[in-house]
């Protein structure tokens, strides 16, 4: 007997939460990814990460609504049109901010940290004025509901399975642009020597808008992964955002390896403390616990080592 539980429902309980944990884990690393790429590549504190996230979400709600309405035929596979549109239009709008915003800002961390927050209130009160202010949510295709039976008292939830692969899927795709392709040295080259990457031709301007935009399109992808696991608010962005900070900065900006351990870490013991205790302890918890990490390694789990 462990407390009131015994050995096997101590065991199902560890796993289920388990489970759930992966989901939030997928959520945050989506969101992380996209984070450490405009934090830890280019400088930029992006408060508004989040209402980037949320503009997926509704992105994904906008698809659901039009596909049943009227193409129907195309339900069972919208949610993929949702993500691609998702993509493309937090892509786009994280160009246009930092064209319009973010490049007269580079090198001050404060004041992008203040000017994005600004945006992200502005984006909040667009949200509401367009969608209103009750939250919403999206209907599932029907090879999306449903669970997959372990055992007896463990099950796993077939969308869960799917955001963890598409989480696994875009992993993969970043991993491969930042180390594997002719623009990921661009983007690695300015980050080192910005200077010298000028001097032998690369467009640093260019890199770093869509440097911009590709972590503001991850986040769009995120937000069509969160309407599986919560309801769409206008402020429900803000949730999320300090938890996702939290990842970057524990895992090591900039690393990518660094963001997936520290969102695994943080969402597994978060969901399995919040079954003993209440989620705002459990938050409460987590937060000391890295903070503590933190005091003794403030470079993070893992660092890159760059040439200054």
């Amino acid at each position: 007997m462990i407390g009131d539980y015994t050995i096997g429902e101590f065991t199902s309980i560890l796993a289920m939460q388990g489970f759930a944990g992966l989901s939030l884990f997928s959520v945050f690393v989506l969101m992380a990814l996209g984070l450490a790429i405009i934090f830890g590549q280019m400088g930029v504190i992006n408060m508004a990460h989040g209402e980037f996230m949320i503009l997926g979400a509704y992105m994904t709600y906008l698809c659901s609504h039009i596909v049943t309405e009227y193409v129907p035929f195309l339900f069972p596979i919208y949610f993929f049109i949702a993500m691609a549109i998702a993509f493309v239009t937090a892509f786009g709008l994280g160009v246009l901010v930092e064209w319009g915003m973010i490049r007269f800002l580079y090198r001050r961390p404060l004041d992008t940290l203040l000017a994005t927050w600004g945006l992200s209130l502005i984006l909040q009160q667009l949200y509401r004025s367009v969608f209103g202010a009750r939250e919403v949510g999206v209907t599932l295709p029907d090879w999306m509901m449903g669970s997959i039976a372990l055992t007896d008292m463990i099950e796993i939830p077939i969308n869960g399975l799917f955001v963890m692969a598409l989480t696994l899927l875009v992993s993969f795709a970043v991993y491969f642009i930042l180390f594997r392709s002719a623009w990921g040295k661009q983007v690695r080259a300015v980050l080192q020597n910005r200077v010298m990457a000028g001097a032998v031709g690369i467009n640093t301007k260019r890199v770093d808008r869509l440097t911009f935009g590709l972590g503001c399109g991850i986040a769009g992808i995120a937000g069509s992964a969160f309407t599986m696991i919560g309801s769409t608010g206008p402020t429900a962005g803000q949730l999320y955002i300090v938890d996702t900070f939290l990842v970057v900065v524990f895992g090591g900006a900039g690393s990518l390896i660094g963001t997936i351990a520290s969102a695994f870490t943080i969402s597994q013991a978060q969901s399995t403390m919040e079954f003993f205790m209440s989620g705002s302890m459990a938050k409460v918890l987590t937060l000391l616990t890295v903070v503590g990490i933190l005091m003794l390694r403030p470079q993070g789990l893992f660092t890159l080592n760059i040439r200054r």
